[in-house]
């Protein structure tokens, strides 16, 4: 049976324990995934702050969870959701994982998978008065919560991990990537890209750039274009899209 990904080894570069989604859609259709993880999710630094907005979670009118990684980690500390109070999320993927943890009426956009998409929502038109928790990673985009504020909402932010770099030892796959084991590279955000360099080394940079790459937002496609890399496709429809363009361009190839 020719499967469209057929004997292609696709770099899988997300976190460890949060891979084995896209490794297994992978393997349907027909690739070998090589998962080599250049994010490693950590605790957050400031655990003071998180516990203090935890604590105040039933005064919010609307949390809002960022990705899946916020969905499992902020809920880990949060033993009962407060009755009445509403739930969105970027990306049906987010609100899978919310549901999944027992969540079910979450506001979360049809398609699209970013804040844009988010904020087209009519829900969130009108935010006046309105008091908002964002759960998300440290760090990241702003304009979840500045478009929300000039919507009159009072928004917080619930930092729940971090991204850290892992310790790893990248022999192994810069000579499966040498001797032709690595035909495309997948990055699910821009800090995972940057850590791959770091970890590889600026001596095996080339293999990065000359190496067909697909994300899952075209933020993600430009910062990699700005690194160097050749080919950087990007979809607007998280993993599914991802996979998507990596089906495209090798039916193309």
């Amino acid at each position: 049976m020719n499967l469209p990904l057929s004997g292609l080894g696709v770099l899988v570069t997300r976190p460890a324990g949060q891979a084995e989604g896209l490794q297994a859609r992978l393997r349907e259709l027909g690739a070998h995934p090589v998962l080599f993880p250049t994010l490693e999710i950590q605790a957050p630094a400031d655990t003071a702050t998180l516990a203090r907005r935890l604590a105040e979670l039933p005064d919010y009118d609307l949390a809002i969870f960022v990705s899946p990684t916020a969905a499992q980690y902020g809920l880990s500390g949060i033993p009962i959701w407060p009755a009445g109070l509403r739930v969105a999320a970027i990306g049906q993927g987010t609100a899978a994982t919310l549901r999944a943890a027992g969540i079910q009426q979450v506001l979360a956009p049809s398609a699209g998978g970013d804040s844009e998409h988010l904020l087209a929502l009519p829900e969130l038109t009108d935010m006046a008065g309105q008091r908002v928790l964002i759960f998300r990673g440290e760090g990241g985009r702003e304009l979840l919560a500045d478009t929300l504020a000039t919507r009159g909402a009072s928004v917080d932010y619930a930092e729940c991990y971090r991204r850290g770099l892992p310790a790893a030892d990248p022999a192994a796959l810069l000579d499966a990537w040498r001797h032709g084991g690595i035909q495309a590279v997948t990055v699910l955000s821009s800090q995972g890209l940057d850590n791959l360099f770091t970890l590889l080394g600026e001596r095996n940079a080339e293999l990065i750039r000359a190496t067909p790459l697909f994300a899952p937002h075209p933020r993600i496609a430009e910062h990699a274009h700005a690194r160097g890399v050749i080919h950087a496709g990007a979809a607007h429809s998280g993993e599914a899209g991802l996979l998507q363009c990596l089906v495209e361009y090798f039916a193309h190839d």
